[in-house]
């Protein structure tokens, strides 16, 4: 397996997604980030591994497609974003809301 700098890969992650599927995938042992578009599978395998101390079983990724904004007479699209839902081996869980 290819190493990674840990300093880049802290910048692949973005941020967890919380949605009505996301939450749904939780109870399978799959967690949903939002990721670089320009993040690879192994690339986000070894991020999540080293920031969570996790292991992951496997990566799927997508693309969803743009969506047009308009504000006023202007027409622009949302950033671009990447998806990636990670299952993890049995036993590993990610803590997404810690208690105070």
């Amino acid at each position: 397996m290819t190493e990674y700098s840990p300093r880049d890969l802290v910048d692949l992650i973005r941020r967890p997604l919380i949605t009505e599927k996301a939450t749904l995938l939780l109870e399978n042992n799959q967690y949903t980030f939002e990721v670089a578009p320009k993040a690879t599978k192994p690339q986000i395998r070894a991020a999540i591994e080293t920031l969570f101390d996790v292991k992951v079983v496997g990566v799927k990724t997508l693309n969803p497609p743009r969506k047009q904004r308009r504000v006023g007479k202007f027409i622009g699209y949302r950033p671009h974003y990447k998806r990636a839902i990670v299952t993890l081996a049995s036993g590993d869980s990610i803590t997404l809301f810690p208690e105070v």
